[in-house]
């Protein structure tokens, strides 16, 4: 507080014509200094949120969500399992371009029947309830429908839309992180060209295969 105040009392002292040059260089040196303060906040800031989000490739921290039945899931308890994470919010009209159709859930049952743990994660607050009785309506086919109330493990995997989809190996890293689909647009009707980047990511890994593409823009409404 006082700095702000020393520097408007300078300025105003500027503006009267009043001010000597040792005070216009202390307030221009107070300014600059203020300024790289500034920058290298911003700087960290940028450099923490990117580093803190895991990439393809890399392993992903040990976490604990709870389903909605209040049981707890850990990503160890999948160990030695093919993982999907898909972020959703049944109120965001990207994530019903999927459900409403029935394709993620074809998918999800495709994905179980060959061995994979296919888990969808809803972050922010929540209402167990009315979450339990959309997934009934809806017929997930997840293993588990899990709540991330403070956002934790979407910010360690990097989710920021709904769907964002990230694909987890049996070592533990990340083999795919991304859209559903390449078709960005809440137009069910996009789906019959569509090509499923995760399927045939899906397909890769259980194949023995390099994923052809480990990473794409994910799009539709913001994770909280």
């Amino acid at each position: 507080m006082e700095c702000r105040y020393f520097v408007e009392f300078e300025v105003k002292k500027m503006q009267d014509n009043r001010v000597s040059p040792e005070l216009t260089f202390i307030k221009e040196s107070w300014r600059k200094d203020d300024m790289r303060k500034l920058s290298t906040l911003l700087i960290s800031f940028f450099l923490l949120n990117g580093l803190w989000a895991v990439r393809p490739g890399e392993l992903v921290n040990e976490w604990q969500l709870a389903d909605l039945d209040g049981k707890t899931h850990r990503l160890s308890d999948y160990k030695d399992h093919v993982i999907v994470m898909e972020w959703f919010n049944y109120d965001c009209p990207f994530v019903l371009k999927h459900y409403d159709t029935g394709s993620i859930q074809k998918l999800q049952k495709q994905s179980r029947d060959k061995g994979i743990i296919w888990l969808s994660v809803r972050s922010g607050k929540t209402d167990s309830e009315g979450l339990k009785n959309s997934a009934q309506n809806f017929k997930v086919n997840a293993n588990a429908v899990l709540k991330d109330p403070n956002g934790m493990v979407a910010k360690h995997l990097g989710a920021r839309t709904t769907p964002h989809v990230f694909i987890i190996d049996k070592s533990g890293k990340v083999a795919y992180s991304g859209a559903l689909d390449d078709q960005p647009t809440p137009d069910p009707a996009s789906l019959k060209n569509a090509r499923n980047y995760v399927a045939e990511a899906l397909n890769a890994i259980l194949a023995g295969q390099q994923v052809k593409v480990p990473a794409t823009r994910p799009y539709g409404c913001g994770v909280k």
